[in-house]
């Protein structure tokens, strides 16, 4: 785990109260798991290693915009978890150990992150207690990177499950439809219903035209108060990238939106 810095998963857990959890979240579409690995190559790129990059959408392909290969979810132990009612799904360990194991074996290290891709449960029924066992191992963690960063659903399905500790820099990204606006602005709806008070919440309207936003899209900004982080114009690299199968972080730093992302990041102090 580069995290760890070599420590042993048994050893005394040093408590990090500077890091910072950055969390992405939007309907589907809209660019934002592209926006959220060109975040992650940011960081790298600026010395901010080592960074926890968790894929928490169920549509997982934040690996394929990095562009690397994973072979194991934590939605799978979530259902072993659960299925196993009062046990361990192993004999002679606790839970909580069980899922120590797990998930490192699910984490897929780089030289400058590791990503943990949670996925989708795979079973029915309550998951609040193993809510609670992954909440544990991933706040064990978490201690060990000075940056976390998040690709959520829409749903914000596992913050409300509590498995994140905190948000302090919650990125919402839509395209510059009204109906775009309008999904972001009930997500922070959502958000406040959770009362997680991220310390920094904003707007990304992505694949504008020209990178400008039209009247009626403004409108609808201001109408539901949004702030505004930044609007990033339409790259046809990126869709090339993406028609090739290309690692979209592999598009040139020149590149409009990895510029428009280097803005926002500064902007953000991050």
């Amino acid at each position: 785990m580069n995290g760890q810095h070599g420590h042993n998963a048994n050893s005394t857990i040093a408590v990090n109260k500077n890091n910072k959890i950055i969390a992405f979240a939007g309907k589907g579409g809209t660019g934002k798991t592209s926006l959220c690995g060109m975040l992650i190559q940011y960081l790298c790129d600026n010395g901010r290693k080592p960074i926890l990059a968790v894929d928490a959408d169920a549509n997982t392909n934040l690996n394929e915009v990095l562009g690397i290969n994973t072979e194991s979810t934590m939605g799978g132990l979530q259902e072993e978890l659960r299925t196993a009612g009062i046990y361990s799904p192993v004999k002679g360990i606790s839970k909580d150990r069980y899922a120590e194991l797990k998930l490192n074996l699910a984490l897929t290290e780089t030289p400058g992150y590791d990503l943990l891709v949670i996925g989708r449960p795979e079973g029915r029924g309550c998951y609040c207690n193993v809510s609670g066992i992954l909440e544990r191992q991933l706040t064990k963690i978490q201690n060990y990177y000075p940056y976390i960063v998040v690709d959520n659903e829409a749903g914000m399905e596992h913050i409300s499950r509590g498995i994140l500790p905190k948000i302090d820099v919650l990125i919402l990204v839509s395209d510059c439809s009204r109906r775009g606006i309008q999904a972001a602005a009930r997500i922070v709806e959502l958000v406040n219903e959770m009362e997680i008070n991220p310390k920094s919440m904003g707007l990304i309207v992505n694949r504008a035209p020209d990178g400008i936003l039209n009247d009626g899209t403004m409108e609808e900004i201001e109408r539901y108060k949004l702030n505004l982080f930044g609007v990033i114009g339409k790259d046809n690299s990126v869709y090339e990238y993406d028609c090739a199968g290309k690692p979209l972080v592999q598009i040139p730093e020149t590149s409009p939106v990895k510029q428009a992302i280097k803005k926002i990041a500064e902007e953000l102090n991050l």
